[in-house]
């Protein structure tokens, strides 16, 4: 891209001997300082750990300047300036030789100006060399840029064989522009020659399939859970309160704000959703993304640690980042407490973690609803759950019983059972202190013993595995009833 272009002149005229560039676009890279090395009569070199040193657009492959301190003598030792581009050189950072030897090249740069490139999917810079680097943000391709995209590819689609057509929804074509945002030009490119390949068209349902296959290059590690089509999610029994409060701020949030004056900068920023476990906090946080209309993506705290310092918040930045190209969306912290609160084994982790949150939260201008879910708030730091991070903390209680008498109404013709064979409202009064999933299990566990004596299962055997049960109002009576002291007063019943 032009601009990509023009940044990276800019960069080499500020004669910084040390450029660091994350991305996965090495032949793109490699293009783009060709063409920079090209105007100005300056060579670029390549070096990569299965060929070598070698001249970036043709050469032979040197396996004596394949090992790593071989080339940087190589390069310390030549009097000849150019730009040495070392591809996926992160593994050898963390040896004293090759920093030493990357540091003295780049202090002798205005004697010989060799000018070193690390091109690499992720860079952690030494703190050596710091002051000698400067990190190189290339840029995403704008919807103007991807429309491109698709325009050429239809057109080599059509040029590959003879009698091709080509098919486009305009909406879909629209659409699709919009939700390849934040994928590099490349990854862009490829998605959609498959979307185009499969059946010479784009479609809505090429739509659909890029964006799954949008979010699996954005979150390969799995910190990341995605779910898509969330129109289910929004049926949910009760949760009156947290419905009504979405769908005020549904037209608000899918905007941006709205157009009124004064009115953009309040976008609905998200919510925390307390409550006991199996209560159903997680069919709240769903049917909010059922509600919205958006896709729901699940941060798992505990896939973001790693043993070595600071990687754990670099996970998360990757995450909340993964949050941010997939906007509008949903993001759904699960057990946030066991993520960022103190008392666990490396108390440094959890508040560097909290602090890379809370500044994602200060700072986003993406249009992502953070909704938080916590047995135990008191884990929490007053910082997070102060108002102005989060919109409102919602209690999400046991069920009533004309809530209970509805769940049961869901799972029974879930799983292709008629409700109306059933006395709900037995069930409901039999039901009384049970969680949803205490629920559910009772109505499941009524299919099993119904199947076993071999008869459809009735009212009669779903109240048997009630009373086989003791409900979580008894098995933990006592820290419920302190969970709903704490937030009467100081939460909104979901």
């Amino acid at each position: 891209m032009r601009s990509d272009l023009h940044d990276l002149q800019l960069m080499l005229r500020s004669e910084t001997p040390l450029l660091l560039i994350e991305s996965r676009e090495e032949p793109r890279i490699l293009n783009l300082f060709l063409r920079i090395g090209g105007g100005r009569s300056e060579p670029v070199f390549c070096w990569t750990v299965t060929d070598g040193l070698r001249p970036a657009s043709y050469g032979l492959p040197q396996p004596q300047l394949a090992d790593p301190a071989e080339a940087l003598r190589h390069i310390k030792a030549t009097t000849q300036s150019g730009i040495y581009v070392l591809l996926d050189f992160h593994p050898f950072l963390d040896h004293p030789l090759h920093v030493r030897l990357i540091k003295e090249i780049a202090q002798d740069f205005h004697t010989a100006p060799r000018r070193l490139v690390l091109l690499s999917h992720a860079l952690m810079t030494p703190p050596e060399l710091k002051h000698l680097a400067a990190r190189v943000e290339l840029s995403l391709p704008d919807r103007r840029r991807l429309l491109a995209l698709i325009r050429e590819e239809a057109q080599a689609w059509q040029h590959a064989g003879p009698n091709r057509s080509f098919r486009a929804n305009r909406d879909a074509v629209e659409q699709l522009s919009r939700n390849l945002l934040g994928i590099t030009e490349s990854d862009a490119r490829r998605l959609i020659r498959n979307a185009i390949r499969n059946d010479g068209a784009i479609t809505e349902s090429d739509v659909a399939d890029v964006t799954r296959a949008k979010y699996k290059l954005l979150s390969p590690e799995g910190a990341v859970a995605f779910e898509y089509d969330t129109a289910s999610f929004a049926d949910v029994a009760g949760l009156h309160n947290l419905k009504r409060f979405v769908d005020r701020r549904r037209a608000a949030f899918l905007d941006g704000g709205g157009s009124d004056a004064g009115v953009g900068t309040d976008v609905p920023k998200g919510i925390m959703l307390l409550g006991v476990q199996g209560g159903g906090k997680s069919l709240a946080a769903k049917a909010v993304a059922g509600r919205l209309g958006v896709p729901l993506l699940r941060l798992d705290f505990g896939a973001l640690y790693n043993k070595y310092i600071g990687e754990s918040e670099r996970n998360l930045r990757e995450a909340l980042r993964t949050a941010d190209v997939m906007a509008p969306c949903v993001l759904w912290c699960d057990e946030i407490e066991k993520g960022i609160a103190s008392g666990q084994g490396d108390e440094g982790t959890p508040m560097r973690l909290l602090g890379a949150l809370l500044t994602w939260m200060a700072e986003r201008t993406t249009r992502v609803f953070l909704v938080a879910t916590s047995n135990d708030i008191s884990g929490l730091p007053p910082e997070l759950v102060r108002k102005g991070r989060l919109d409102e903390i919602f209690f999400v209680d046991l069920p009533d019983a004309e809530v209970r008498a509805e769940i049961f109404r869901i799972h029974l013709a879930k799983r292709g059972l008629d409700p109306a064979q059933f006395d709900l409202g037995r069930l409901a009064e039999a039901s009384a202190g049970f969680t949803g999933a205490g629920l559910e299990q009772a109505v499941v566990s009524a299919r099993y013993a119904a199947r076993a004596e071999d008869r459809a299962p009735d009212t009669d055997a779903v109240l048997a595995e009630l009373a086989a049960t003791q409900p979580l109002s008894v098995v933990m009576g006592e820290r419920i009833a302190q969970l709903r002291a704490w937030a009467l007063e100081r939460t909104v019943s979901a």
